[in-house]
């Protein structure tokens, strides 16, 4: 028979497991120093409850390389979450969707040329652009995957 104690030990658990469940969710990111956008992408993540490592390089384009980013889709920073490459300002929204469905044969997405309104990108006052997140795969063949507003699908 479960006590108190355990009753209420057992409604903290449940409580907790959806934000232990994002807090999961994984982000390795490579970036320049300088570079304030990629700052607020990362917020982003963050604030979306992804767990982001951080990591300041003097270029990253080795890290590029490694990762597999084809090079017409290079953008601002690269990331890789959950085994899936990210390059550039791409929502969480979009990370989440691809993490949750694994398209076949996808393993980066990207925005590249840095879209007005993407997480980072906002300037207050000027309307989010739309853009399309791209995928890719490993033979660097790539498609339009997901169309955005800002940090939201249209």
């Amino acid at each position: 028979m479960i006590g108190r104690r355990g009753f209420l030990g057992l409604g903290a658990a449940a409580l907790a497991l959806p934000a232990w469940a994002q807090r999961g969710v994984r982000a390795e990111v490579w970036r320049d120093p300088n570079c304030g956008c990629c700052g607020g992408w990362i917020a982003h993540l963050r604030t979306e409850g992804f767990s982001v490592t951080d990591h300041r390089v003097a270029s990253v384009g080795a890290y590029r390389q490694r990762l597999g980013t084809p090079s017409d889709l290079l953008s601002c920073h690269a990331a890789l979450v959950e085994g899936l490459v990210i390059e550039g300002h791409v929502p969480a929204f979009a990370i989440r969707r691809a993490l949750a469905e694994r398209p076949e044969g996808v393993v980066g997405l990207a925005v590249p040329a840095m879209p007005l309104g993407t997480p980072g990108m906002e300037i207050e006052g000027v309307a989010p652009e739309v853009y399309d997140v791209i995928a890719w795969r490993a033979d660097g063949s790539h498609f339009p995957w997901l169309r955005m507003r800002g940090a939201d699908p249209v």
